[in-house]
């Protein structure tokens, strides 16, 4: 007899988990409907938006159950995606248990994030990488190393303290600009622009931008449309940051641009 409540309990959890670190739409459907089958649902339903999941299973006796569920919070964890998508395969070719899916799944819930004195640094890196790649000379990566951890720690705390994203993305712009401008003036970099561009691309939204063409391209229109808008919006925020500091600074301090 197959557990119907419990199946589209895990099914629900497991699309939830997926769509709040950045996997596909079309990838999210594909997922719930090959764990629901191999839990033995003989059809699974499932629509999802980036913003909510509606699943509906039916057993060999025309039971049907149906649920919703809202996602609220998105981020990036590709190590969830990757293990949740695994786990699906492998119910597909072996016998698993709802208590050994459910076992699984608790444990992909409680995989951490790197804690912030790890990803401080590695963003940092990869700003002053980003400053070399568009030209940047040696002052202007140091620059970009030491603006990079900055914008990083700014949105995290704001993250923290569960503030909007687009105004996180505001403050991550105005940081990278006004930063960037002070140390330019100090004589520490010699470019503003490169300094502020390798500190911002951790910012840019590309998981958001190639999910969006990559639901659009498999027909998942509405989320393809919802993801280009966010991408967008958030491409604008950070414009919107920087580009209010560039025009205070010019200004009031215009001198000290070169």
């Amino acid at each position: 007899m197959v557990d119907l409540k419990r199946i589209l309990l895990i099914a629900g959890e497991t699309g939830r988990i997926m769509l709040e670190n950045g996997a596909e739409t079309y990838r999210v459907e594909e997922v719930i409907t090959r764990i629901s089958h191999g839990l033995g649902v003989h059809h699974a339903e499932s629509f999802v938006t980036p913003t909510g999941i509606f699943v509906s299973l039916t057993d060999i006796n025309n039971n049907t159950l149906t649920l919703v569920e809202r996602v609220k919070q998105r981020s990036t964890d590709l190590e969830k995606i990757t293990r949740i998508n695994n786990l699906s395969r492998k119910i597909g070719k072996m016998a698993h248990s709802i208590d050994e899916v459910e076992a699984e799944l608790r444990s992909i819930k409680a995989i951490k994030r790197l804690p912030s004195k790890v990803i401080l640094p590695l963003s940092a890196a990869m700003a002053a990488s980003f400053a070399y790649v568009y030209g940047g000379s040696i002052y202007d990566c140091l620059a970009a190393f030491m603006v990079g951890g900055l914008v990083r720690f700014s949105t995290i705390v704001l993250g923290n303290a569960r503030m909007n994203d687009f105004f996180i993305n505001i403050v991550g712009g105005a940081t990278a600009a006004l930063f960037a401008l002070i140390f330019h003036a100090l004589g520490v970099s010699e470019s503003i622009d490169k300094v502020i561009i390798g500190s911002i691309m951790q910012l840019v939204p590309g998981l958001a931008i190639t999910n969006g063409i990559r639901d659009t391209i498999t027909g998942d229109l509405l989320s393809g449309i919802a993801r280009s808008v966010e991408s967008f919006l958030i491409a604008v925020a950070i414009a919107v940051g920087a580009g209010i500091v560039l025009k205070l600074w010019i200004d009031n301090f215009s001198v000290w641009l070169w």
